[in-house]
């Protein structure tokens, strides 16, 4: 079979069979266009022709980049190799091809990075811009922040909120994660209480403007809230507050995170909130809190530093 419909068939697989979302269908289709254009320049038309070398390769062009794209990161070439490893996996598992040659070759470690958070006093200074002049759509734009900070919420969660989703007397609201996973999480007081001043106040007559959609958060003419629009009233309500122009919605959900592990919060507690699959993926934030302890350390301890005479 061509490598051509190989990917076909993985990618109906992965829309049909593992649910995947959107945006990772659009990121495995362009990584497996690459490698398809990789294995199309070396006169490669069938995966069945394809060998470990030629899988390292690949990844090999990516790093080093090519007049085509400039040199991807390890975050990135590491996404890509996992798309050819998932589409090997599935040809041999298919059927389609004799053996897996792909599963030996290992994504690029990415670097370390610390998440980027922002301070209680920062969060909020941010939370009070963005209904500073209690219009309307202010008031919904507070409401949209306050359940991103006090949910940990991805951003994809927040505008997929329909008002079914929510218990307000009862402090909690059910969130659809990836893969269609859903979580119960716990609403605070702030949030429950700018969700209920919204959907009393604002929501009725926005939805008057639309057709009709069981959402939370509408956009002026009545519809849904788009992603877009979402980071919109973030960027406008950091400006307002005069933060840093790099906050992003993943910025108040790692400010969610540090701040309860800041607080002394169990981190498998903490996975559960933010919807981890796995623990490893939660334990980057205890690396925050170290490095505040070993600061205070420093500073504080008479031990910590070697005087100099």
């Amino acid at each position: 079979m061509a490598a051509e419909a190989t990917v076909r068939s993985y990618l109906d697989h992965l829309t049909v069979e593992r649910g995947s979302s959107a945006n990772t269908l659009s990121s495995y289709r362009r990584d497996l266009r690459r490698y398809l254009d990789y294995l199309s320049g070396r006169g490669v038309t069938s995966l069945a022709d394809v060998d470990a070398a030629t899988v390292s390769g690949f990844l090999a062009a990516l790093r080093e980049g090519g007049p085509d794209h400039p040199p991807l990161s390890a975050a990135s070439s590491a996404r890509a190799v996992v798309a050819v490893r998932g589409l090997h996996k599935f040809g041999y598992a298919d059927g389609q091809l004799e053996s897996d040659v792909a599963r030996e070759v290992k994504p690029p470690a990415p670097p370390r990075r610390l998440p980027k958070a922002i301070s209680v006093e920062d969060v909020e200074r941010l939370l009070e811009a963005a209904d500073f002049d209690q219009t309307p759509l202010s008031v919904r734009d507070r409401a949209l922040l306050e359940v991103l900070y006090g949910t940990g919420a991805r951003i994809s969660e927040a505008v997929g909120l329909d008002v079914d989703d929510l218990d307000i007397a009862g402090r909690t609201v059910l969130l659809r994660g990836k893969g269609g996973k859903q979580r119960l999480a716990p609403l605070g007081s702030f949030a429950a209480r700018a969700l209920e001043a919204y959907l009393v106040r604002v929501r009725p007559g926005l939805a008057f403007n639309g057709a009709g959609t069981p959402k939370v958060f509408l956009n002026s003419r009545g519809g849904p809230l788009s992603r877009q629009s979402a980071w919109t009233v973030l960027r406008s309500a950091a400006d307002k507050a005069g933060l840093a122009t790099d906050i992003s919605p993943h910025t108040l959900r790692h400010s969610f995170a540090t701040h309860l592990m800041e607080g002394g919060a169990d981190v498998r507690v903490v996975q559960e909130l933010l919807g981890h699959a796995s623990v490893t993926t939660t334990q980057i934030y205890t690396l925050v809190t170290v490095d505040q302890l070993r600061e205070v350390y420093a500073a504080a301890h008479p031990r910590a530093q070697a005087t100099r005479t």
